[in-house]
């Protein structure tokens, strides 16, 4: 299945992110001066000519990300700098006068995927810059010679880059430097979602990861730097804030904080009344056993969801020695059971890399009882690819065939379990952030980050709810509105009253935002998220037609959906409304016109007499 909290619905075959918000939703616009002393200029046939070269700023930028939420975070970044700067930011490639890709590194299929877009880009003869890891960790590649390319800490120069390269020149900007500013322009994609990295790198050696050669060593933002970052976006409309990094656990440890610090800091600054929701990053073992009870008690906290992407990778010892994890099974059993003890309604997912070098059926078997146990209602269950210059890629391969096989025994095994089967009839609140691609339901979270689909105006979005949980599927539930929250007064007591049922539009597995199985992928960063659903599209109200003259205009019948009202105590709750009631305005304008046929009357008698 998909990487749990990837942004993205798949590496080789999802569209482009859409950019659709106006450059007046970034923080924090700088215009970036250039500094041409420092960027390595190389003349380059494959890039236009500079005698075709047109002001800057008024062309069109194709954007591709592969990979992790952080490279979804530094896309956007790049976005709103480009924007703020006056270029228009496209899903077209066709039409477009530069490409820019961002590349992940993880996996070979997503390399493999840029490879094919980098030669369809060069066949265009279109101006190319590449970004993200692969140009990082390899900068050597064949593929990338006359490209223009800009590292994963340069992100904050990418108008230099692209400005330069329109004009024929290729650029190169991968040396090091200090942390990108976490208050630079930025285009989100949803615009109720945050990613908000709190570091770069990581402090593991992993023999199987690649993305260390490019993400680098730990490097943590500071808290106050994070905090006054969640402040801003939480006056900008956003709901959700998701914490990013290589390795969330390990945060801190190279600035002489950690994890919990940084986390009941951000809470504080988060509202009160539970309208933005923190979701806590992907975090490997060995840096959270010391701080469990900590990491528990602010999972319970109503403003964080009881969620937490914990990789085990294999459930043999061996082959964790071999892929240099840090830690046990044992250990890992112990985080996923404290933390299920002490947090109600916890949920954790996973990832499996099946066919490790080394691997034998015995170890397979043990992984395969791991996820038994544990029935996570999210695994990501990839197979092993050699990543080149990494350890693991010297080792013995198993072979392909056997690899296969054993990654659809722990898919079939997973598949079995129905996780959410418990959840039918139960009230709950949700958080509601997107559109689901069947375009019929909206998609919310529970507490536990557990995915609903509702049936909703699009107005709906960005607030929060309580529902009851109608149906389950294997990837969703399915919820009827019963009230929406005002976020001006906090959470109120859901009412038997006010529980109007809304017609399920799609049974179990037929949504197009559920119902289909996600591929496997071979995530191990923070790239994944449960079941998402990212798109965007407009759900225009087709306008009432009967309206058309004074009687129509008055007595007019709204149509038959779920409309949003306002009740007594300022809150707002969901009910289908058919005919419209009488309001004050009604009463006056009837009033009025009753009052001016009379004056006729009296004065066509007055003027007979």
């Amino acid at each position: 299945m998909e990487d749990i909290e990837d942004l993205l619905v798949g590496d080789s075959a999802a569209a482009p992110p859409g950019f659709r918000l106006p450059i007046t939703a970034a923080v924090g616009i700088n215009p970036i001066k250039k500094k041409n002393k420092s960027i390595k200029l190389e003349p380059s046939s494959l890039l236009q000519n500079s005698s075709t070269y047109q002001v800057p700023g008024t062309q069109t930028i194709f954007l591709k990300t592969f990979g992790c939420s952080h490279n979804q975070s530094d896309s956007e970044y790049m976005a709103g700098q480009l924007s703020a700067f006056g270029y228009a930011i496209s899903d077209n490639a066709e039409g477009a006068d530069l490409w820019l890709i961002n590349t992940c590194t993880v996996k070979s299929p997503s390399q493999s995927a840029m490879d094919t877009l980098i030669s369809k880009c060069k066949s265009a003869k279109k101006p190319l810059v590449v970004a993200g890891c692969v140009p990082q960790g390899s900068r050597d590649l064949k593929e990338l010679e006359g490209v223009s390319v800009v590292g994963v800490q340069q992100i904050d120069r990418v108008v230099e880059v692209v400005e330069e390269t329109l004009k024929g020149h290729e650029v190169r900007l991968l040396n090091r430097k200090t942390l990108p500013a976490l208050d630079l322009p930025k285009v989100r994609k949803n615009k109720f979602v945050e990613i908000l990295p709190i570091n770069v790198g990581c402090l593991g050696a992993c023999t199987y990861c690649k993305t260390k050669h490019a993400r680098g060593h730990l490097g943590s933002y500071t808290v106050d730097s994070l905090v006054g970052r969640v402040k801003s976006v939480v006056n900008d409309g956003v709901k959700e804030i998701w914490l990013s990094s290589e390795d969330t656990g390990a945060y801190g440890r190279d600035i002489g904080v950690n994890l919990p610090i940084l986390l009941n800091a951000i809470v504080t600054a988060l509202p009160t009344n539970g309208s933005t929701m923190l979701r806590i990053g992907m975090t490997n073992p060995p840096y959270i056993l010391e701080h469990l009870k900590e990491i528990a008690e602010i999972l319970c906290h109503p403003c964080v969801y009881s969620f937490l992407h914990v990789p085990v990778q294999s459930g043999s010892d061996a082959i964790l020695t071999a892929m240099h994890r840090e830690y046990t099974v044992g250990e890992f059993r112990k985080v996923v059971d404290t933390l299920t003890e002490l947090v109600p309604g916890m949920q954790i997912a996973t990832d499996i890399i099946c066919g490790f070098p080394g691997e034998t059926d015995e170890d397979a078997a043990q992984t395969v009882d791991l996820i038994k146990d544990y029935k996570f209602s999210q695994v990501h269950i990839s197979q092993f690819y050699p990543r080149p210059g990494t350890p693991a890629a010297r080792m013995k391969k198993v072979p392909s065939n056997i690899v296969k096989k054993r990654s659809r025994e722990l898919t079939s095994v997973f598949e079995s379990f129905t996780p959410y089967d418990g959840m039918e009839g139960n009230i709950e609140r949700i958080w509601i952030t997107d559109i689901a691609t069947d375009e019929i339901h909206l998609v919310g979270h529970t507490k536990g980050y557990v995915q609903v689909l509702v049936v909703g105006p699009e107005s709906l979005l960005g607030s929060s709810a309580i529902v009851k949980i109608t149906s389950v599927g294997r990837w969703s539930v399915f919820g009827d509105v019963i009230e929406i929250l005002d976020d001006r007064n906090g959470v109120t007591s859901p009412s038997d009253e006010k529980d109007t049922s809304i017609k399920e539009k799609c049974v179990e597995d037929t949504c197009g935002c559920s119902s289909t199985k996600p591929e496997p992928c071979a995530c191990e960063s923070d790239a994944c998220e449960p079941n998402g659903c990212n798109i965007a599209e407009n759900d225009s109200h087709p306008e009432d037609q009967n309206g058309r003259n004074v009687e129509g205009l008055l007595l007019r019948k709204k149509p038959s959906r779920p409309m949003v009202e306002l009740e007594d105590n300022g809150n707002q709750k969901l009910a289908n409304v058919r005919d419209r009631d009488w309001g004050l305005l009604d009463t006056v304008l009837v009033g009025g016109i009753f009052m001016s046929l009379l004056m006729i009357v009296v004065i066509v008698l007055y003027v007979g007499s």
